[in-house]
């Protein structure tokens, strides 16, 4: 199934990387081009053994996926460049977040079908929390292909659009999240007399085991935090510290935050494009 990434960043790699692995594509169906970086392309060719390059028509030509990986800031110039050269039967699936379908539709001048996708960093490792909406165009074989695609880079789910907002607060920018309290780990380590080479390890295994546990709990975190606070001991006297320093609202105002900041961003994109 011929799939073309128009952008190669990070996010199209970890698609490229995972879809290979995991054999929902072969390195000969994958097609890749940029706005102007030769040396990512060749970088990628070599890595992956994809086809890579400038001729848009040749790269669109037949392509049963077009995955849309550039920045949202460049999508109006990218998609006048690629719409003469998009196939009517083509999927269009687009990683820019706050671009909606109606703008690509309004740019593109047509009906398409379309598969707007938040995925994170996360998808490098094959973990990626994923987030899809899909428009009323879309086949049911074009909805298995896209479900195959970001299947192969972590969990997938099916949302719809007016809910990607904030799964790009939630789980989009999720990532940063908890490197953000590892750091703070890291540093309490250090605090604490522990050497960097025995606390790493240490507070990756916490993370990792923390998040095994919520998988195959039933319960809520609540009821597992509660759990391991025994009354009087270490976890409850830390406990304490990040309710008075009120770090539980504090992660639930940078979500609700994110979210909107996610939808301000959107704004530019909500309304026809005049032509």
């Amino acid at each position: 199934m011929k799939t073309t990434f128009i952008g190669a960043g990070s996010m199209a790699e970890a698609m490229i990387s995972g879809a290979i692995s995991n054999g929902a594509l072969t390195a000969d169906d994958i097609y890749a081009t940029n706005k102007a970086n030769s040396d990512r392309l060749q970088k990628l060719n070599k890595r992956y053994g994809i086809h890579t390059g400038y001729e848009i028509e040749a790269m669109l030509s037949d392509s049963s996926i077009v995955v849309l990986a550039m920045k949202p800031k460049d999508a109006k110039d990218a998609l006048e460049k690629i719409k003469e050269h998009l196939s009517p039967s083509s999927l269009i699936v687009t990683l820019m977040a706050g671009v909606t379908t109606h703008f690509i539709e309004q740019m593109t001048g047509r009906s398409c079908a379309i598969v707007r996708a938040m995925p994170n960093t996360s998808a490098a490792v094959g973990k990626s929390a994923t987030a899809i909406a899909i428009n009323e165009h879309v086949t049911e074989q074009q909805k298995m292909a896209a479900l195959a695609l970001f299947s192969s880079i972590g969990l997938t789910k099916i949302v719809k659009e007016e809910q990607l907002d904030a799964v790009t607060g939630l789980s989009g920018s999720g990532p940063a999240y908890i490197y953000y309290v590892a750091e703070a780990m890291e540093q309490a380590a250090e605090a604490i007399g522990l050497e960097k080479e025995t606390a790493k390890p240490l507070i990756i295994q916490t993370l990792l085991g923390a998040a095994e546990m919520l998988s195959v709990s039933e319960g809520k975190a609540e009821q597992l935090r509660k759990g391991v606070t025994s009354p009087g001991g270490t976890t409850e006297a830390g406990i304490r510290i990040l309710e008075d320093e009120k770090v539980k609202q504090a992660f639930v105002d940078c979500i609700v935050e994110a979210t909107a900041q996610s939808k301000r961003l959107g704004l530019p994109y909500q309304n026809p494009v005049k032509q």
